[in-house]
């Protein structure tokens, strides 16, 4: 039913309109009624580092952060950002201009969308893509531009000849996510070259959403966009503690970018959350000073993780891509004589147990999503053998 005010006009406005309840409520809902284990939502079933939960707890009770924080994020955490991005990538920051802490990487996404986009613009965005993109393009007044990663070879591609016959005169920006949800697909240093060279050629900005950069396998490599020539001043990048840390509660995001890119970014955020996320802050700026050995033991747990769910997902009768980044597998189910992965997820829990997600919900383009459905391994191990096991009766 269509909410009406009195005068008869749509009590959700039209940019809103096509949005409804996302699908990770639902599933999670569906998960929680049958008792299924929850495959679905990408969160950790475990906490992160015990001494970052030490440091919020001692920020806490020390009083750090229990008040409104500085607006663009405390010094501490700015600072810490920006030695990571140029320890891992040779990228420099000034913490005082261009870094801006935010409520996570979504809302990072929502002000960069809203501080650079004016009313019919077009943004470029690579489907299946993580479904507040969409809404927060809707917001901004933008005109989204989907280009699609096909499966080719086990993998899902990006068609370079596609993305530069996307853009228009009426394009204003590329927004990128590499590591890329739901496919696992790492853009190669040759892809983002080619990328950076047309972004470049035709004046364009770009927001990458870098969330997964730690959480890459085999012979992958992140390269962020802003490290290639040309792209470190038409760059927003975006990352954030929770995928890396597994504190995806906390809410701690962060934009990196020039000075005035930040400035447009910060003119949008004021208004949304203002500051968030006070005292776990401080605890995220300690996490960032891990030692490297806490990156490459986290990314060797993960890799077990997937080989032990993509092994079980073979065994079950899926068609399996197997990921190179992020904490996702995406699956074909048409070997299992299913063809709509929207009914297939609905009845997975009563038929074994188990929550994912359709594709299909990350896709303008419902019908090319539409066999495929995504499980998330960032579990326990324990758990992921659990639910390999009740896949056998798929």
């Amino acid at each position: 039913m269509t909410l009406q005010a009195r005068s008869g006009r749509p009590l959700l406005n039209r940019r809103l309109a096509e949005f409804g309840t996302t699908i990770f409520a639902e599933m999670s809902a569906l998960a929680v009624r049958t008792g299924a284990i929850n495959l679905g939502q990408g969160f950790p079933d475990t906490d992160g580092p015990e001494e970052i939960r030490e440091a919020a707890v001692r920020a806490l009770r020390d009083g750090h952060g229990n008040q409104y924080p500085p607006g663009p994020g405390i010094p501490e955490l700015r600072q810490a950002i920006a030695a990571h991005q140029e320890r891992r990538y040779g990228l420099v920051h000034d913490p005082d201009t261009e870094v801006l802490v935010t409520a996570g990487a979504t809302e990072a996404i929502a002000a960069s969308l809203l501080g650079l986009v004016e009313p019919g613009d077009e943004v470029i965005a690579l489907e299946p893509y993580y479904d507040s993109y969409a809404a927060s393009i809707a917001m901004a007044g933008g005109t989204r531009v989907p280009v699609t990663l096909r499966p080719h070879d086990g993998a899902f591609r990006l068609d370079l000849d596609e993305l530069r016959a996307a853009v228009t005169d009426r394009t204003r920006l590329l927004l990128l996510n590499t590591p890329h949800n739901p496919t696992g697909t790492v853009l190669s240093r040759a892809e983002l070259t080619a990328i950076a060279e047309l972004v470049v050629e035709r004046d364009l900005l770009v927001v990458t959403d870098e969330v997964y950069e730690h959480l890459v396998f085999d012979d992958a490599e992140h390269l962020p966009l802003a490290s290639l020539p040309g792209m470190r001043e038409r760059t927003v990048t975006i990352s954030s503690s929770g995928k890396t840390f597994s504190f995806t509660g906390w809410k701690v995001g962060w934009v990196t970018a020039t000075p005035e890119l930040v400035t447009a970014v910060r003119s949008a955020k004021q208004y949304l959350t203002y500051v968030s996320a006070g005292p776990f802050q401080y605890a995220v700026a300690a996490a960032l000073a891990l030692p490297d050995t806490y990156f490459a033991e986290l990314r060797a747990d993960l890799l077990a993780k997937r080989d032990i769910l993509a092994k079980g997902l073979t065994a079950a009768g899926f068609e399996v891509f197997r990921p190179r980044g992020t904490y996702f597998i995406t699956t074909d189910i048409r070997p299992l004589g299913e063809q709509d992965g929207f009914a297939f997820c609905r009845s997975l829990p009563e038929r074994a147990g188990v929550v994912a997600v359709p594709n299909a919900v990350f896709y303008d383009h419902r019908d090319s999503g539409a066999p495929f459905v995504r499980f998330a391994f960032c579990k326990r191990r324990e758990v992921l053998e659990e639910a390999v096991e009740r896949l056998r009766g798929v």
